[in-house]
């Protein structure tokens, strides 16, 4: 049965990916039939001991087009103590990506899961990073764009399921940094909600990207967006030996969410944030953010964590705590049972919620192989690599002008180079 909620106790809201499933776009952008699927399978391990590929078992590979899928995510969700979905809307001036498994939701309403959406207004780009380079799908904030984006969402804040916070509908951006002039836009969406009679909007900006404000652009309250924002933590890079030259980030888990812990915002309304996991190994290659010891334990004593202090600093008030995510494969942040740990992280959910954890701290602090414990076939491996990646660079040079000409070898090519 489904967890009951108790009474002001916080409600957990996971943030939902809609990109498994092909749209045209990203036909033209990676290749025929390419899904969110496509860059989870294809990771491989960074190092000894490194959990990739996250594959998975319950639903399996599945495609948001299929109503039956939609369906068991939300029972297995509701079973577990998830109170909603915040579901990612991809919207670029008029131009919608990735909303056929959001309007078959709207349109079924046998989907009885409540639900908020988070405009994701960043840039599409080669890079999976929202970086100026190589964009594939620009936000362009033209005139009048802030009215008809108001005006895209009003079935969905229309809707009976439509997540409302004392009365007030819930609607979080991503990067409300990046919006000219968000006061205005954000009056304009209120005036709208006003005229169509939906009522008051209650505005949530995610804290991401180095922003820590919410007041100052309009909004009405701020989301924890972890891993953003993470400025002081240590990385233990140099205690890993890694199988390729390796440019991103590694650290503890524990570190991470006592950081975010520690967080108070005096005066502030700023709903908690937390993961189960976190490693985009599969999106970015070697330029990756992990965090390691992402296990059902650490998770669950975090979450348990968030709730208590939410109630706390607000007694009887309605609150959230969002959990990133139900289903982000790709950066090895889902609730979705895997193969390592089948339905573990939904049961430490459920354990969290309603305060039957055990747990006194956080259980899992080591790296579990450490530089120095690898095996001499880890450290030759790693040569190799390095040494091929060199050859293999210096061999591509001459080969520009045939490789551009063929875009399959040009893809596959641009695949292995930037792994490394």
């Amino acid at each position: 049965m489904p967890v009951k909620r108790c009474h002001r106790s916080p409600r957990l809201i996971a943030f939902y990916l809609p990109q498994f499933h092909p749209i045209p776009e990203n036909d033209a952008w990676w290749g025929k039939g390419f899904t969110e699927w496509t860059n989870v399978t294809k990771a491989t391990p960074l190092f000894e001991g490194h959990y990739q590929p996250h594959l998975p078992t319950d639903l399996g590979f599945y495609d948001l087009r299929v109503r039956a899928t939609r369906q068991e995510q939300i029972r297995l969700a509701k079973e577990y103590g998830i109170d909603g979905f915040c579901y990612y809307y991809y919207w670029f001036s008029g131009k919608r990506l990735l909303h056929q498994p959001l309007d078959d939701m709207l349109a079924d309403a046998e989907s009885d899961m409540p639900f908020c959406l988070c405009w994701a207004n960043e840039n599409w780009t080669r890079r999976w990073d929202a970086a100026e380079s190589q964009i594939l799908i620009e936000q362009r904030y033209e005139q009048g764009d802030a009215l008809e984006f108001i005006k895209s969402i009003t079935p969905f804040l229309a809707d009976r399921r439509y997540i409302r916070k004392d009365g007030k509908l819930l609607l979080l951006v991503y990067r409300p940094q990046q919006i000219p002039d968000a006061a205005r836009t954000v009056r304009v969406w209120r005036e709208h909600c006003r005229q169509e009679g939906l009522g008051e909007l209650y505005l949530c900006a995610a804290l991401t990207h180095g922003n820590r404000d919410y007041a100052h652009l309009g909004f009405d309250a701020g989301v924890e967006f972890p891993p953003h924002n993470l400025d002081g933590i240590s990385c233990v890079n140099d205690q890993i030996l890694f199988n390729v030259p390796f440019r991103g980030r590694v650290m503890l888990f524990h570190e991470v969410a006592a950081a975010y812990l520690s967080r108070t915002y005096p005066g502030g309304d700023v709903h908690r944030g937390v993961f189960p996991a976190w490693d985009n190994t599969a999106r970015t290659g070697s330029r990756a953010t992990l965090v390691l010891n992402g296990t059902p334990a650490n998770y669950e004593y975090w979450l348990a964590c968030a709730c208590r202090k939410t109630e706390e600093e607000y007694p009887g008030e309605e609150r959230f705590v969002f959990i990133n995510a139900w289903n982000e494969w790709a950066e090895g942040c889902h609730l979705e049972p895997d193969r390592r740990f089948g339905r573990a992280f939904l049961e430490a959910t459920r354990r969290a919620k309603v305060g039957h954890t055990t747990l006194s701290g956080f259980t899992d602090t080591e790296i579990a192989c450490p530089k120095g414990t690898q095996s001499l076939f880890a450290d030759l491996r790693r040569v190799f690599a390095h040494h091929s990646l060199r050859l293999l660079r210096r061999a591509y040079e001459p080969l520009k002008p045939f490789v551009w000409r063929h875009p399959r070898l040009r893809r596959l090519l641009r695949r292995l180079l930037s792994w490394y």
